[in-house]
């Protein structure tokens, strides 16, 4: 009896395995990695991308905040703007990957407000976005 145990444990052992490899294998191969190039999903992309005349493009997330950001600046000051870029932030984490950008474009922006003077500029820096907004000032696009 413990023969024909152990010879069917070893028979399994053996067996086991080349079943699951080989139905994992043909289970991969019979799923459609790619989407189907249908007429139906290549109108429906067109169409995503084409705008109605009239209807102006939808902004995304970090460029309505950048627009107001430098508004901002514009009508009040760096401080102001680097006080609202740090509490979107907060707000808004998925947001966190822009913060360096939008801080480097509020230092080239401050430079142009006070018409090249970095140092003025500078005055405002602190340390939202790893100092961006510094490196902004500093950066040779002003």
């Amino acid at each position: 009896m413990k023969q024909l145990v152990r010879r069917i444990g070893r028979s399994l052992a053996f067996v086991l395995p080349l079943v699951l490899v080989t139905t994992g294998t043909l289970a991969v191969a019979k799923v459609s990695w790619a989407p189907p190039a249908t007429a139906d999903v290549q109108s429906l992309t067109a169409a995503s991308d084409a705008q109605a005349p009239g209807k102006p493009a939808a902004n995304a997330p970090q460029d309505v905040l950048r627009t107001r950001l430098l508004r901002e600046l514009g009508d009040r000051s760096p401080a102001v703007a680097l006080s609202d870029l740090e509490r979107t932030m907060d707000r808004q984490p998925s947001l966190r990957q822009y913060c360096s950008s939008l801080a480097h474009e509020l230092g080239q922006a401050a430079v142009r407000k006070y018409h090249g003077d970095v140092h003025k500029a500078l005055s405002y820096a602190r340390p939202v976005c790893d100092a961006s907004f510094a490196a902004g000032t500093l950066s040779p696009a002003n």
